[in-house]
């Protein structure tokens, strides 16, 4: 007896919607399902993780996965969610983001072609590029009409959107668009399901329609659509957004730090959702760490096993260590050891918001009192405090007690060649770089 796709969904807060028969369907045989993403960047997002633990969850259930990357359909934009036309993307840069998006999505699915539900990638421009606008109008564009694509939400939506500058047809075509992957996939994968966010309700559809129209008339046809809310916080904002943007699945765009302190930092509310959501933990476990959570708030367990699930599935072991190394030098105990271990930006992900300031390298060499106390670089007050400071214990150099005021900072002090960490007390950190 298979796991209920569908049940799992339930009791992880990811089902929205599905039209009637899906839950029949995926219990009565394999599905091979699939769910579509735009690479209009090279690398996803923690907004497209519901998508991905979608597809994670139904192979774990015995099902086929697909995800389609939509070379073509990236190239023309598509009106749900948004209130503008996004920026079209050209063919060198589509296939460059698709190649970064497989190696992400590795890291959730199998694609290892022994399984008999292996995971698969493909790409509608495969099946697109070579369609004419005749053929599509005159093959597809007869099956719907133009009140049924016009009764959309989302066309609804962007036509009487204060802010929208109105509907483009390029937009307005997206629909049949992705209406056509379906049927294409129907007919040469099999595909009987497609899985997608709540926002894509309409578009999703429409496939269905048209597999309808198109091959009902000599044919049972059997084709479904089911979708996960979008996720928000608990006080209704978007979720992913920081004040610095996305977080990014990419290291190279977010490091494993800011990834890993993200995840860490979510509210109490949030941490009992997204520990269901993007994490592939069993229901008995997350019951356990919610409780354990509820009698003690204050250890924060149900956020540090959330971020440590998350940012082991995205980055690995190795990334998820060097980040709890990272968040125990400013935290917690630490060596100048571990210390030296960080990369630039990491370095600086921790310190970001620590007074920071510039030494030229010639001023090498020089007492720390000398040297941290000078107008440019002003982390005591006067030579005086310093001195009393130094003598009792409550100045650090990189995280190793400052015995000696007058001892002469030089090049072996920096980290990474050119960085200076200056503790006072226990709280209070300065970051220098030497230029």
């Amino acid at each position: 007896m298979k796991k209920n796709f569908v049940e799992e969904l339930r009791w992880r807060g990811m089902l929205a919607q599905m039209m009637p028969g899906t839950e029949e369907l995926l219990q009565r045989e394999t599905v091979t399902a699939y769910l579509g993403t735009d690479p209009t960047a090279d690398s996803l997002h923690i907004g497209h993780l519901c998508g991905i633990m979608m597809l994670r969850h139904l192979q774990r259930c015995g099902h086929k996965p697909i995800i389609l990357v939509g070379g073509a359909t990236g190239m023309i934009g598509d009106p749900s969610g948004k209130s503008q036309e996004r920026n079209l993307l050209d063919a060198d840069t589509l296939y460059h983001n698709q190649e970064a998006i497989k190696k992400q999505v590795e890291h959730f699915l199998d694609f290892d072609e022994s399984l008999p539900n292996a995971a698969l990638m493909v790409n509608n421009y495969d099946w697109m590029k070579d369609f004419s606008f005749l053929d599509f109008a005159r093959e597809i564009g007869k099956h719907i009409t133009v009140n049924y694509m016009m009764a959309k939400e989302s066309v609804q939506k962007r036509l009487n959107g204060e802010a929208s500058d109105g509907l483009s047809f390029t937009e307005f075509t997206y629909q049949l668009l992705q209406g056509y992957d379906f049927l294409y996939l129907y007919q040469h994968e099999g595909v009987k399901l497609q899985l997608g966010g709540n926002d894509q309700w309409g578009n999703m559809t429409t496939g269905t329609e048209l597999i309808r129209r198109i091959l009902g008339r000599e044919q049972e046809v059997e084709s479904y659509a089911l979708t996960c809310p979008l996720i928000t916080k608990a006080d209704g904002t978007k979720f992913g957004k920081t004040e610095s943007g996305n977080i990014w699945l990419d290291p190279k765009r977010t490091s494993p730090y800011r990834f890993y302190q993200f995840w860490l930092n979510v509210s109490d509310e949030d941490g009992e959702r997204y520990i269901k959501i993007f994490t592939s933990l069993d229901k008995e476990t997350i019951d356990a760490l919610v409780e354990e959570h509820r009698q003690d708030p204050g250890r924060r367990a149900l956020q540090r096993r959330l971020a440590e699930e998350v940012t082991v599935l995205v980055h690995g072991k190795e990334a998820l260590q060097a980040a709890q190394d990272a968040s125990a030098i400013l935290f917690g105990k630490s060596t100048k050891e571990s210390l030296a271990r960080l990369d630039e930006e990491t370095l600086l992900d921790v310190f970001n918001g620590v007074p920071q300031f510039t030494l030229s390298r010639e001023s090498l060499g020089q007492p720390a009192i000398e040297l941290f106390t000078q107008p440019d670089v002003q982390i005591f007050p006067s030579k005086g405090e310093m001195r009393k400071l130094t003598q009792g214990g409550g100045v650090s150099v990189n995280k190793e007690r400052l015995e000696a005021f007058d001892r002469p900072i030089t090049e072996e002090d920096l980290i990474d060649g050119k960085f200076i960490l200056v503790q006072r007390g226990k709280k209070n950190y300065y970051l220098i770089t030497v230029k």
